[in-house]
């Protein structure tokens, strides 16, 4: 089994250039949290708790998460319950048009959830190809799929080391990926994807 040092080397080995890690920043929430609000419909409430198939993926994100590092596994799962609670509160809401029709409020509030969801997956995945145009590299999950679930927990990563903290993470990951750099010109090219 990968180590959290293992997957965050292998997923780092494709975001050295500051400018691609820095549309990580934004792309990878937008994205994340598409992904909840798509999966946050149907819902169905048992015992008061609204139960989802973006709930079903949250916990078993977070599963993979806890095994890798019980600190990160835990802002992980943090930010995931932040996440489920917008996205079931948007999932839900309509357009700002009155009507008296129930089924015109039904095609309303879908088209919020869907609107929502679907811009944001695509705009996050914009800035993501943005990014790894800098970089000259391909995104991780082309190689392997699991970089996908990978990607929010570089950035969480990435975060606490712009904080100072997990510097003994951080240690290790550059040891095995090398430092992020400035791509340009002849080293990005030497990177094909």
């Amino acid at each position: 089994m990968k180590t959290l040092i293992d997957h965050l080397s292998q997923y780092a080995d494709y975001h050295r250039d500051p400018r691609n890690i820095h549309t990580h920043f934004v792309g990878v929430p937008m994205i994340m949290f598409a992904v909840v609000l798509l999966l946050s419909r149907p819902v169905w409430t048992v015992g008061g708790l609204p139960l989802s198939p973006a709930l079903f993926c949250a916990l078993a994100a977070c599963l993979f998460y806890f095994r890798l590092d019980a600190r990160f596994g835990l802002a992980m799962a943090g930010l995931l319950a932040a996440m489920l609670a917008v996205a079931q509160w948007l999932a839900v809401q309509t357009l700002a048009v009155q009507t008296l029709a129930v089924q015109t409020l039904a095609v309303q509030t879908l088209a919020v959830w869907l609107g929502a969801g679907v811009g944001l997956f695509v705009v996050g995945w914009v800035i993501q190809f943005v990014g790894h145009y800098y970089e000259g590299r391909k995104p991780a999950f082309v190689d392997d799929l699991v970089g996908l679930i990978v990607g929010p927990l570089f950035v969480v990563a990435e975060w606490a080391f712009a904080l100072g903290l997990r510097k003994e993470v951080q240690a290790a990951v550059e040891q095995r990926s090398g430092p992020v750099r400035l791509r340009t010109g002849a080293q990005a090219a030497a990177h094909p994807q």
